[in-house]
């Protein structure tokens, strides 16, 4: 049995970002801070927080040489890693303002960024990023220095062509002194995080000192979190969620984090690292939970039958222990259906998962309802980047999957016109960097942060219920939330990704991406060539897909069903524009490249008959 110790440094106690770090390295120098791979010698290497300390004062020494000032901004574009943690804490323990960067953003959006912040540094994770980034902010004149971290084989040549590019190893100074303990100010900026909009340019997020560190102390009032944690990273740190959570928390509470090699690897790494608590957007589990139904579907009947029976029995089991239901016989095959079934599954998890949180995105209440009748406490919660980003979440003891939680302590919610959900919390952001007018737009004069998204409250718990943007309005005047259909279709692991259209129409259509690895099975089924395009629009064959879209949105009214669809093959990709770096679909862009297709399914409307 593990014991478990709280170790808080709180929001009020730390001030600021910088100084929680130099709190924690005194409560804890000795203790393990990070666990990461190193690639080179193939070895997990841990980093006590004496030695992460260490290097951020070598990191200071050498940003000192640059002549940057308080108050200027440096970015990074970096993986998971401990030298994001320090760069990170040596720039803040300096009063330098850090803009986080994705490593897969699209190059001409980080010219941007980098332009509208006037970066004046900038951390690159390799020479292959920096080549690909390269002509994109050749014309940059603020840009003063850029630093590769992995040089590797192409290090001559990236040096060669810009004289601002320096290796980090040669950058570095041997030693440095002790990290910078300054007084800053707990409201100063402390970060510009630009949003991944679905429309429009990015825009930046101004969050200080005191927004991140009182989130962060709040979510640990829902649930706690112990110095025997072990964290596994593997949603990018560029992400305000793991950010937040996922360092910046961990700290708070002496946590250590384990840094994932890569998402390929993942399933390997939680094995391997044995969490007892992760951080994820609702992806990672649609994948797991697609994967899981595409095993059972191959098993025995007895095998299936189990497997439903332990999601079923653990249901009821969580709900007995929630106080929401009462005692039943079926609690007493919980025992032997956990051995049987849910602990070899909980076992791919590391089989120590005491937490998980989904956030992000909304989560489905049928994937919810198998992870946490398996065993595996999954819990979700809401928040924006505007609000740093946590406002509500679930508790391990008071968990509703069907809703994001309650407010955190010190977070105001209430719904406003139209069921807009409203808030105000010591986490809303400062504004918009140079944006005065978003910023107006939205929050309002009485400092109400305006979200976009729908919601009902019942019991002091949230309930978002859509995305007011989102809507689709039909010619007959119904409105439909598309996002809830497509959270449906994609439980079909047919389904890769998929979007609704209809704004407008009489009737709804679907573009549906479908999963490249069980195309050819489907194909060959339906008597087709997966290798010839023109089984995409074989009639048949979207007969059938329509049929597996009838089953998964039985549930919705009849007016919300998709009556044509267009196939696709190709992913929606973060590079092709149609993803934001948070794999959020730019629906206007989607709409835009595939608007032939789109006219195609409305051409002529619907046949008499065609109303499947």
């Amino acid at each position: 049995m593990t014991q478990w110790t709280e170790d808080l440094i709180s929001d009020e106690h730390a001030r600021t970002l910088d100084g929680l770090f130099l709190q924690r390295v005194h409560r804890s120098g000795d203790g393990v801070a990070y666990r990461d791979y190193h690639r080179g010698r193939k070895v997990w290497h841990d980093f006590t927080w004496n030695e992460m300390a260490a290097q951020v004062g070598r990191w200071q020494k050498a940003l000192f040489r640059e002549g940057i000032q308080p108050g200027d901004r440096v970015a990074l574009a970096m993986r998971n890693c401990p030298e994001w943690v320090i760069f990170d804490q040596a720039c803040m323990g300096l009063g330098f303002v850090v803009v986080p960067l994705y490593t897969d953003d699209r190059p001409d959006n980080i010219d941007y960024i980098l332009k509208d912040a006037a970066v004046k540094l900038l951390l690159v994770q390799d020479a292959g990023r920096w080549k690909r980034l390269a002509p994109a902010i050749k014309g940059n004149d603020t840009l003063l220095r850029v630093l590769i971290n992995d040089p590797g084989k192409s290090a001559n040549s990236s040096l060669e062509n810009d004289e601002r590019v320096r290796s980090v190893e040669s950058w570095l100074p041997e030693r440095g002194s002790k990290p910078n303990a300054r007084k800053g100010d707990p409201y100063a900026l402390a970060s510009i995080v630009y949003t991944s909009g679905t429309t429009g340019r990015p825009k930046g997020v101004m969050l200080s000192h005191h927004n991140m560190l009182s989130v962060s102390h709040a979510a640990l009032t829902a649930n706690a979190c112990y110095r025997e944690d072990l964290l596994l990273s593997f949603l990018p740190l560029s992400h305000t969620l793991e950010r937040t959570a996922g360092y910046y928390l961990p700290v708070m509470t002496g946590s250590t984090v384990a840094y994932a090699r890569s998402i390929g690897q993942l399933a390997q790494d939680l094995e391997l690292i044995r969490p007892t608590a992760i951080i994820a957007v609702p992806r990672v589990f649609e994948r797991i939970y697609g994967r899981l139904k595409e095993q059972v579907r191959t098993r025995s009947v007895l095998a299936r039958f189990l497997f439903n029976l332990a999601i079923e029995t653990g249901w009821k089991r969580f709900l007995y222990d929630q106080g929401r239901s009462g005692w039943q016989p079926q609690l007493l095959l919980w025992p032997l259906l956990r051995r049987l079934v849910a602990s070899k599954i909980s076992a791919k998890l590391g089989g120590r998962l005491r937490i998980a949180v989904s956030g992000g995105a909304p989560l489905s209440l049928e994937i919810a309802k198998v992870f946490i009748g398996l065993g595996i406490p999954i819990i979700q919660g809401y928040g924006l980047t505007e609000t740093s980003p946590m406002v509500s979440v679930n508790t391990l003891e008071n968990n509703d999957p069907a809703g994001v939680g309650m407010a955190l302590r010190g977070i105001d919610v209430k719904v406003g016109e139209n069921d807009e959900l409203l808030v105000k919390s010591p986490g809303v952001m400062m504004g918009y960097w140079n944006n005065h007018a978003a910023t107006s737009r939205m929050i309002d004069s009485d400092d109400w942060l305006h979200t976009g998204d729908q919601a009902r409250i019942e019991n002091d718990h949230i309930y978002i219920t859509g995305r007011i943007k989102d809507i689709l309005v039909l010619s007959n005047g119904e409105k439909v939330p598309p996002g809830d259909m497509e959270l449906a279709i994609l439980l079909d692991p047919l389904f890769e990704q998929v979007m609704v259209t209809g704004e407008g129409e009489a009737f709804l259509s679907a573009l549906v991406v479908l999963n490249a690895d069980l195309w050819p099975g489907f194909a060959q089924d339906a008597g087709l060539d997966p290798m010839d395009p023109k089984s995409l629009v074989n009639s048949k064959l979207h007969a059938r897909v329509l049929g597996r879209i009838r089953v998964a949105l039985k549930d919705f009214p009849g007016f919300a069903k998709i009556r044509r669809i267009a196939l696709l093959l190709e992913p929606w990709t973060v590079d092709s524009g149609l993803l934001t770096p948070t794999l959020k679909v730019k629906r206007a862009k989607v709409m835009e490249r595939y608007s032939g297709q789109v006219n195609d399914m409305y051409r002529g409307g619907l046949a008499g008959g065609d109303h499947r």
